[in-house]
């Protein structure tokens, strides 16, 4: 890894000390209004769970966690699950915000126990986009969603490439767009809606 991948992967892919404080203030900032978007687009309902993956300091947890059943919160950071801990304090001691680390491609959850998953500028994270799609489709429950959102110009692949490779993971009824968060620090979104078939 470069000097400068180093730099990132502190601030941003597995956010840690100092640098990574900094790092998730800035994604605090910069994606909240992203955060709460996807949360809306997604629906959650008040008898669901929702699997968010990566987030951060916790601002999606939160808006998720105001609309759904539950709420797990899945990092590899202890440092931005700490945050959101702070964040979601009263979910967490009541019990409907779980938080657990790990990864999009190792969740450590059972199958079907989801009904939504969420993630908001992770998906450039991922090292294996196949077998990080592949197991989000195996903890969704049978016609649950996955929203996932990326900057654009951050984006590993195009938008319609991420879509055909989420068919090839065996999601349906794929919708993508982008979403021009407001903001003067916030960047166009690309964002894709897709279903595990019933």
């Amino acid at each position: 890894m470069s000097s400068l991948g180093h730099v990132l992967d502190r601030a941003f892919g597995r956010p840690r000390g100092r640098l990574g404080r900094l790092g998730g203030a800035v994604m605090a900032r910069g994606n909240a209004a992203t955060e709460r978007h996807v949360v809306a687009v997604a629906k959650p309902d008040a008898d669901e769970t929702v699997l968010v993956v990566g987030p951060g300091p916790g601002v999606g947890l939160a808006a998720a966690a105001d609309r759904a059943a539950s709420v797990i919160g899945l990092d590899p950071s202890p440092d931005m699950l700490a945050a959101c801990a702070r964040r979601c304090a009263e979910s967490v001691e009541a019990g409907t915000v779980v938080l657990r680390e790990g990864t999009a491609t190792d969740t450590g959850l059972p199958d079907a126990c989801v009904s939504v998953v969420l993630s908001v500028n992770t998906l450039q994270l991922w090292q294996d986009r196949p077998a990080a799609l592949a197991e989000l489709h195996r903890v969704l429950r049978p016609g649950g969603r996955l929203v996932l959102s990326a900057h654009e110009r951050w984006l590993p692949v195009a938008r319609h490439d991420l879509a055909t490779e989420v068919g090839a993971a065996g999601f349906t009824d794929t919708q993508t767009w982008v979403w021009d968060p407001p903001g003067p620090i916030a960047s166009r979104a690309a964002q894709l809606r897709t279903y595990r078939p019933r």
